[in-house]
């Protein structure tokens, strides 16, 4: 049965005049894709210019490999928003890739030799360096080829009035910024619980390149050659084969808290690890890592979910939450629908935003070491055989079916889908909900068990892929831009290379001393 943490508040924002607030619900994306030429092998050549100034550019920019172009949306109060500026993105930056193609989905392409992976280059000052460098260490740590895969992150955070109408009915002592820090942590906690759901609704990564493992064995299946797969698989993107840190596990990093994540990421910042020692820094002037330790900055620690906050004054991510709370929480278990052309639907944020509520709402004790192993199994089976007939999964130490426990969190659902379509009008959220629900209990509907079917019909995973992309980009590529928007990115471009060169005309000092005053 779900427990709320305070009955009153549910009950208040059920109400359709309170509900309203919810309507300042803060929401954006950040997509990330492979540029690929028209063989389908991993573009070698740089950012194109006609997108401009990677390091600066606030919409465009590339994540980790040179390759991989990261598309971004400026945080908006309009659901609406955020998907449709990002197409209008994709539109924009398919027109200047000539006869490269965006890559369909999350998993890369047919892949070389991990040194033909170039790492994402920002220009010569010291910011740019700085980032350059660090995923030249990412490369040493984890190999290059986890730097080319694709995922989409969802921003997410409650405007001020909610927290104001929250605090008060609860009836909660303290300061408002730690009221609002400590609720961003219980609903983490209970997103680490239940965001299992995630991948099973929209994982659709059941399948990779042979290439992608370069010879390391696996308990993945042949399905064509040069195609392996996890035959009930639903998102391999967040199994063991994505991003992970032998040294990470050594972490600890606890949820239970602002002051003890922020701890465990200052200590990490801070501890060496013999591995990384063994790699070195430096080689004469050239930097292989930015340090030595158990991570390079905060953000390396990979997370389903994470807390932010912007700093006001250039801060660090752990100083910032320190200083000024939580801002918002970033979710990060999405993968791209191979299946549409910016890679993510709208029934995504949808559900996102129903799923965040009820763990906002919903009790939140702290999570034990114990439980912790079992959130992480949960998401481990989810990830790698979600989609098996006869799949258990773990609650309160006792193996459960899982079906039962899914519609059992539909139903804890309910009330924040209808809370929502309160806020908003109409049955968006209660509809979106009702049809995600149907595949509990018919997984062939899921997306990572149609991505298999059409991986069968085309003849393999790259057939599949390259289909698509082709397929993407040629229909981003005759979506024409108004001339105001086509306008409005044209001058966007022009201004990151004006603020590129501005900042490597201006930048003095030694590059030794910028990383020192970082980690300062």
């Amino acid at each position: 049965m779900l427990k709320f943490t305070c009955c009153d508040a549910v009950r208040q924002f059920s109400n359709s005049g309170q509900a309203q607030v919810l309507r300042g619900i803060t929401r954006g994306y950040e997509r990330e894709c492979l540029r690929v030429d028209a063989n389908g092998r991993l573009a070698t050549t740089p950012h194109p210019a006609a997108l401009g100034s990677k390091l600066t550019h606030p919409w465009i920019t590339t994540d980790y490999a040179e390759a991989l172009l990261e598309l971004i949306t400026p945080p908006s109060q309009d659901p609406a928003f955020p998907l449709d500026f990002l197409r209008d993105i994709h539109r924009y930056s398919a027109q200047q890739l000539g006869n490269e193609l965006m890559w369909a989905g999350s998993m890369p392409c047919v892949l070389g030799d991990d040194k033909d992976i170039a790492i994402a280059n920002y220009g010569c000052s010291h910011a740019a360096r700085f980032k350059t460098v660090y995923r030249e260490g990412l490369g040493l740590r984890y190999g290059r080829k986890m730097q080319t895969i694709a995922g989409a992150h969802y921003n997410w955070s409650l405007p001020d009035e909610f927290w104001a109408s929250l605090k008060d009915c609860c009836a909660t002592a303290g300061s408002a910024q730690d009221f609002v820090s400590d609720r961003y942590f219980g609903l983490i906690r209970n997103f680490l619980r239940f965001g299992w759901l995630i991948p099973y609704l929209f994982g659709a990564s059941p399948a990779i390149s042979e290439s992608f493992l370069q010879g390391r064995k696996s308990d993945l299946q042949e399905l064509f050659p040069g195609t392996l797969y996890g035959p009930h698989a639903t998102s391999l993107r967040m199994s063991d084969l994505g991003y992970q840190n032998r040294a990470q596990a050594q972490l600890h990093v606890s949820f239970n808290s602002l002051a003890e994540y922020t701890q465990a990421l200052e200590t990490a910042i801070r501890t060496p690890d013999p591995f990384y020692e063994e790699i070195g820094v430096r080689d004469g002037e050239h930097w292989k890592q930015l340090n030595a330790n158990l991570l390079q900055i905060e953000n390396e620690f990979y997370a389903g979910i994470r807390p932010k906050r912007i700093g006001k004054h250039g801060e660090r991510p752990a100083q910032a939450l320190q200083k000024y709370g939580v801002e918002y929480v970033e979710v990060r278990l999405f993968d791209l629908n191979p299946f549409v052309d910016i890679g993510i639907t709208p029934d995504q944020g949808t559900f996102a935003d129903v799923l965040l509520l009820m763990c906002l709402f919903r009790e939140s004790p702290p999570i034990t070491a114990r439980e912790q192993s079992e959130n992480d199994e949960n998401k481990n089976r989810v990830v790698n055989r979600g989609r098996q007939p006869d799949l258990h999964l773990l609650a309160h130490n006792r193996e459960q079916p899982f079906r039962p426990l899914a519609h059992e969190l539909f139903d804890d659902m309910q009330p924040f889908a209808e809370m929502l379509d309160a806020a908003y009008g109409g049955d968006r959220y209660s509809a979106t909900m009702k049809n995600l629900r149907t595949r509990i209990d018919h997984p062939d509907t899921t997306p990572s068990a149609q991505v298999l079917l059409e991986i069968r019909d085309q003849g393999g995973f790259f057939k599949h892929a390259m289909h698509l992309a082709k397929r993407h980009t040629a229909g981003l590529q005759a979506q024409m831009l108004d001339e105001a928007t086509k306008a409005r990115f044209s001058a966007s471009v022009h201004e990151s290379h004006q603020k590129q060169q501005q900042l490597e005309v201006q930048e003095q000092g030694r590059f030794e001393d910028f990383v020192a005053r970082y980690y300062a």
